[in-house]
């Protein structure tokens, strides 16, 4: 039986939740694999707050830098979180030829291609699956049973706070500010909750899966990045009453050998299978050139099912320097090519939905369309309601495929029309075809 030494640096929620598996179910683990982990060492600032979880005496230590250096520590675990002190603990670890294991995906999202360049050098290994998807092995997924796969797209529902809260709008018709607080008070949104709700912490986790899927480091300004902040219940309805429901997904596309990236709020067919996914739950929906569609699903945050992932990799990473592996598969696919191209936003080719408020009047549908049709865009559907309160008339459109930088140009002539009482309102509409 060989012992692996494990030294976990952060004793918050995950890392508590890391040591309680080990000691529920290391035995098991040590029975299907031959490795006993042990966790040897734990760093924190506060080594005196009850977690719920017993450790031995001389474990903790409130001085990480010792652990990373104690040469009878295997492999590093970094659940500090953040992109400061974590990123210098995490390339100290490296340029010691130790594996480190982390859930910290703005880390991967911004530092990425030097921790892997490190981790390369050093003949070591940096090991994420955590940082994508919380206990669903989507990365695994990647390397392994889909490696002999070309990945033509992914889509994912990666945030379960945003996921929560639209699902709880289309269900029970609140305000987004309403449930926005419940989700503050469940534990489910930070305070404040701008990474969630703004797309970033979505943005993070695509980033991370572009790069393992298209072979090199995606940077972060290569996502278009739109949350779902005050998102109106108005469209919520609407896009159900058309047959759709909303979703903040992450987009990433194989289109003619170009990168297609994005992070956006998006309608989706009510018979979809991610249109199924709700409340805090995550879901990676991706087709492969040989498997076709695939779905994970399953729950993308919380105490352990994250720990179950970060759990999977210590016991991956203790296997392969068991057998001398060096530079693993989740280093080695993000180095498979020297860069990548990128599709320019104003090309990218979708379909779209588009609430307008005009005035009551003779020729104001009219000027709409010849506007529309002056910038290739074509309507597939058009539901006009009767004459709202507000003295505007709303309407409802689904577009054909047009260009991004065509919708653009075209919301701006419409808005500056006198008919047009009301700001527009566009989002993407996705078929998954």
């Amino acid at each position: 039986m060989k012992e692996i030494r494990i030294g976990i640096l952060g004793f918050g929620t995950v890392g508590a939740g890391v040591v309680e598996g080990i000691h529920k179910n290391g035995g098991l683990m040590a029975s299907r694999t031959g490795i006993n982990p042990v966790v040897a060492k734990i760093a924190d600032l506060d080594i005196t707050t009850d977690r719920g979880i017993t450790v031995d005496e001389g474990v903790l230590t409130t001085d990480a830098m010792s652990v990373i250096t104690d040469s009878t520590i295997d492999l590093i675990v970094e659940l500090i979180g953040g992109t400061t002190i974590a990123r210098t603990f995490t390339l100290e670890a490296l340029k010691q030829g130790k594996p480190v294991i982390t859930a910290n995906k703005a880390l991967l999202a911004d530092h990425g291609e030097e921790i892997y360049r490190t981790a390369r050098e050093n003949k070591t290994g940096i090991y994420y699956e955590a940082a994508v998807g919380g206990g669903i092995p989507i990365l695994r997924s990647q390397r392994a049973g889909l490696i002999g796969n070309q990945i033509e797209s992914i889509y994912g529902i990666l945030n379960g706070t945003c996921n929560y809260i639209l699902t709880r709008m289309e269900r029970e018709g609140l305000p987004f500010d309403e449930i926005l607080a419940d989700a503050q008070a469940l534990g489910y949104a930070e305070t404040p909750p701008d990474l969630d709700i703004d797309g970033i912490d979505t943005a993070h986790k695509a980033v991370v899966l572009a790069s393992m899927a298209y072979g090199a480091p995606v940077p972060m300004e290569a996502c278009p990045t739109k949350g779902i902040r005050g998102l109106s219940g108005q469209e919520i309805s609407n896009a159900s009453e058309l047959g759709y429901c909303i979703k903040l997904l992450g987009i990433i596309k194989d289109n003619a050998g170009e990168v297609e990236l994005s992070v956006e709020p998006a309608l989706v067919p009510k018979t979809h299978m991610i249109a199924s996914v709700d409340d805090a739950f995550n879901a990676v929906f991706v087709k492969g050139d040989l498997v076709d569609d695939t779905m994970y699903y399953g729950r993308g945050a919380g105490r352990m099912p994250t720990a179950s992932a970060v759990i999977g990799d210590i016991m991956e990473a203790a296997a392969d320097q068991l057998h001398g592996v060096g530079t693993p598969v989740s280093v080695t696919m993000m180095f498979q090519k020297s860069e990548l191209k990128y599709c320019s936003p104003a090309n990218i080719e979708k379909r779209c939905y588009i609430r307008l408020g005009l005035k009551d009047e003779a020729g104001a549908m009219a000027r709409v369309t010849d506007i529309f049709g002056t910038h290739n865009i074509s309507m597939a559907s058009v539901v006009q309601k009767e004459l709202h309160e507000s003295g505007a008339v709303p309407v409802m459109m689904l577009t054909q495929t047009a260009k991004e930088s065509d919708y653009v140009a075209a919301m701006v002539e419409i808005q500056a029309l006198d008919v047009c009482v009301s700001e527009p309102i566009r989002m993407r509409l996705e078929d998954f075809e």
